[in-house]
């Protein structure tokens, strides 16, 4: 019989401890002050009490459609190896998933280890967390990018371009403040970025950065972009590299090209398709996958942007009929209602498009259409109205993280 309940013990930390190092590799010593970093953890016990399971949960805000949404951010699901296959993990899931909603959280996302485990449960491979390796003399070699000429500013963000020459310099304490902002000016434009306001995400790997460097923009003393990197022989690791226009982003990466000579790779955490970077074609991609849960449909609604809305009909409806055996307070037909650019989720009407959970994950994410649902068997009932659900989010295409946790 197994039991799950809170990790809050000296002891159950210990023990905590010891799974994620035996699941995941890694120091058998805890780090010091990690049972106070600011998750939320449980542990599955066994009838005599030893702990078989463990996992925890990161509060954290997700960027979708110009809203930092909150998010639980589900971390370390370990499992003892006698007691795997006797649906350890899954209890700690349902564990988790009404904790997640009680404390305001109405999405999850996770890296999968096991792709059933978790969309069994809900989740939904939806984004890309993307790295790429280059060479510094790729870099150094690199020809200045052409651009357009600079017309009008985008919405939601920082103006397109620099009103003058840049300067680097190494980021201070001092900085901090605006370098966030110009942090949550990028991150704000780009579904599923965090906003960095969780002490280990976001911002938290310029604290310690072997290199942390942003580009000031001389006539505005404006940040218009940062990056913060590690040097890890043979190469320079680069956690996070932002940059609110094109300029920026060439001076940051020049940057890097210096380099060559002592360094060989740079590795890249990409906040951007590669496509974007002139500078890295031919390198090597690396490409893993995220998934997200919707927790509560109402309150995920509710907190997402919904940019699109704006040029849709006011009340447009479209009638949901969700099912969800492991998040039973929203199963049931609900109304998506849009009306002077905002969106509502409620109870009742005709339950005319079925889904699935793993259905609203994606369709929240807007990382697939309907048409795309419906052929994975997520997504079934009047294929007509489910098209609203496509002019809803626009569906761009799969969000990106450039954190991991």
């Amino acid at each position: 019989m197994i039991a799950v309940r809170e990790c809050s013990t000296p002891a159950d930390h210990d023990a905590a401890w010891r799974l994620r190092s035996t699941a995941f590799g890694g120091p058998s010593t805890p780090t010091p002050g990690w049972a106070e970093a600011g998750w939320r953890g449980w542990v599955a016990t066994e009838a005599d009490g030893r702990v078989c399971g463990f996992t925890r949960v990161w509060p954290l805000r997700q960027f979708y459609g110009g809203v930092a949404v909150p998010m639980g951010g589900v971390a370390s699901v370990a499992v003892d190896p006698y007691a795997r296959g006797r649906g350890v993990a899954s209890a700690l899931l349902r564990t988790a998933l009404p904790a997640m909603r009680e404390v305001g959280q109405p999405i999850s996302v996770l890296y999968p280890t096991l792709l059933p485990l978790y969309s069994g449960h809900g989740w939904e491979s939806v984004g890309v967390y993307e790295t790429v390796e280059v060479s510094t003399l790729a870099l150094r070699a690199a020809p200045v990018p052409s651009s357009l000429p600079s017309r009008s500013a985008p919405s939601r963000s920082a103006p397109s371009r620099s009103t003058g020459p840049l300067s680097l310099r190494p980021v201070t304490e001092a900085d901090l403040p605006a370098v966030r902002a110009c942090h949550l000016a990028f991150a704000s434009t780009a579904d599923g970025l965090l906003d960095g306001s969780a002490p280990h995400s976001g911002l938290s790997h310029l604290a310690g950065a072997d290199i942390a460097t942003m580009a000031v923009d001389d006539a505005s003393a404006e940040v218009r972009g940062y990056l913060a990197a590690s040097r890890a022989a043979p190469g320079l690791d680069v956690h996070g590299l932002v940059a609110l226009d094109p300029d920026t982003r060439h001076a940051l990466i020049d940057t890097l090209g210096s380099w060559a000579g002592s360094v060989y790779d740079v590795r890249l955490v990409l906040a951007e398709p590669r496509s974007r970077f002139h500078t890295l074609f031919g390198s090597a991609l690396s490409s893993e996958q995220w998934m997200l849960r919707v927790v509560d449909l109402p309150a995920a609604v509710a907190a997402r942007g919904w940019p699109m809305a704006a040029r849709l009909r006011p009340g447009l409806t479209v009638d949901l009929d969700v099912v969800d055996e492991h998040a039973p307070w929203h199963a049931g037909p609900h109304r998506l209602v849009c009306d002077d650019g905002r969106v509502t989720a409620s109870p009742g009407g005709s339950g005319a498009v079925r889904v699935t959970a793993r259905a609203l994950a994606a369709w929240y994410a807007g990382s697939a259409s309907s048409v795309a649902l419906h052929r994975a068997g997520l997504l079934d009932g009047d294929l007509a109205a489910a098209t609203v659900l496509d002019a809803l989010t626009g569906v761009p295409g799969p969000p990106r993280l450039t954190d991991t946790f």
